[in-house]
């Protein structure tokens, strides 16, 4: 049997019946859940996604219904949207990517990988018969991007530190060059494996023999991170993007995912706005989540930058902490400059399970986002070193 053949069937006691349920019965199994999956957090090392959030405060909002419908900077004749905080938002983002909010169109998307698709969708309205290049650590969903938007991709070849190679791109170029078509380089601003950011300077200047160059950023995971890093990497719009996208509960912390997408606003067509049918949308989703922007302009507003500041700094300190205590279990750790990112050697498989590890080949790694906390390393680096020593016996 194929992985495609299996399928996982539907637990039959959270069947939908012909009759209602008892609210009170699936109330409290969902709070059982909840209660759960809280206690679950602290050992979910492995993958990004801030699991230290408290909005409860903000549960009224599951009472109303917002419905941001189109353009984030048009009006909204229902008036039950909440665009006025999405703006806000995009303001904010638009700042630490390295942009006058004026100059750059954005809006806050279903996830970041939805936000990838409205930059690459825009790039192939700018340049139509480029090659899109991609490194060999950029995250799968480009490809299945790429797949969708029916675009070529050219695999570019990594560095040891996970980065684009730059002269690699410049000869992959070169072999393309004859279709005239212009180059779209899609680099990474956090890799998944170790957290590693592009050069974009380095990437468009390597990309110029294709002629017109369309630099997207995927900033899904680093984007965050990078924009309070000192000295700041070559990520931004500052730096020569054209488009970038930022997941939204990577790094904040929220109770649903939700992503962030800004475009250059020159590269985007204009359009004449009508009434209702014909409105002006240059978003993909047209009815979107004003919940999702409500909450991740709660969550800013709670921060402010030198609370994002902070959060940052503490997660870096984490990190930098994390790789003395794998160093001293014998496990081999490595971290590039400002990431919170943290590679080590494959433990056993008790492990990668306990601690919810993610591991491609013999490299595992945690990502030391907010709820990731010193105790939890120090446990993480006993039973990293118990199972080297097992391993030796």
């Amino acid at each position: 049997m194929t992985a495609r053949d299996t399928q996982i069937l539907p637990d039959a006691d959270l069947a939908i019946g012909d009759l209602p349920s008892s609210p009170a019965t699936d109330t409290g199994h969902l709070n059982q859940l909840a209660r759960g999956l809280r206690h679950e957090a602290r050992h979910v090392l492995g993958f990004p996604g801030d699991l230290d959030f408290s909005l409860e405060g903000l549960a009224p909002l599951l009472s109303v219904f917002f419905n941001n419908v189109g353009d984030p900077y048009s009006h909204d004749a229902s008036n039950i949207a909440a665009k006025a905080h999405e703006r806000a938002v995009l303001a904010y983002m638009a700042g630490i990517a390295g942009a006058r909010p004026s100059d750059v169109y954005g809006y806050v998307a279903s996830a970041s990988s939805e936000a990838l698709l409205h930059g690459l969708a825009t790039a192939r309205q700018a340049l139509p018969a480029a090659v899109v290049y991609a490194c060999d650590q950029a995250h799968y969903s480009v490809r299945r991007v790429c797949e969708l938007l029916r675009m070529q991709v050219v695999t570019v070849a990594s560095r040891r530190d996970g980065t684009m190679d730059a002269e690699d791109l410049r000869l992959k170029v070169l072999r393309k060059r004859r279709r005239a078509g212009g180059a779209i380089v899609v680099a990474t601003c956090g890799t998944t494996m170790r957290g590693a950011v592009d050069d974009i300077v380095a990437l468009r200047a390597a990309a110029e023999p294709a002629g017109a160059v369309y630099v997207h950023v995927d900033a899904a995971g680093g984007g965050l991170v990078a924009a309070h890093t000192s000295p700041q990497p070559s990520w931004s719009f500052a730096h020569g993007a054209d488009s970038l996208n930022v997941s939204g509960h990577k790094i904040l912390g929220m109770p649903v995912p939700a992503g962030i997408s800004l475009v250059r606003r020159e590269l985007l067509p204009e359009r004449d706005g009508g009434e209702y049918i014909a409105a002006t949308d240059r978003t993909l989703a047209c009815s979107r989540s004003g919940l999702a922007a409500l909450l991740l302009w709660a969550r800013l507003r709670s921060l402010g930058r030198t609370g994002m500041a902070a959060l940052i700094s503490r997660c870096q300190e984490v990190a930098a902490y994390a790789v003395d205590q794998f160093e001293d279990a014998g496990a081999g750790p490595d971290r590039l400059p400002g990431s919170l990112t943290v590679t080590f050697a494959r433990p056993s498989a008790h492990v990668v399970r306990k601690w919810h590890l993610a591991c491609a080949g013999d490299i595992a790694h945690i990502v030391t986002v907010g709820h990731v906390t010193y105790a939890a390393v120090n446990e993480l680096a006993i039973d990293l070193a118990a199972a080297r020593l097992a391993a030796a016996a």
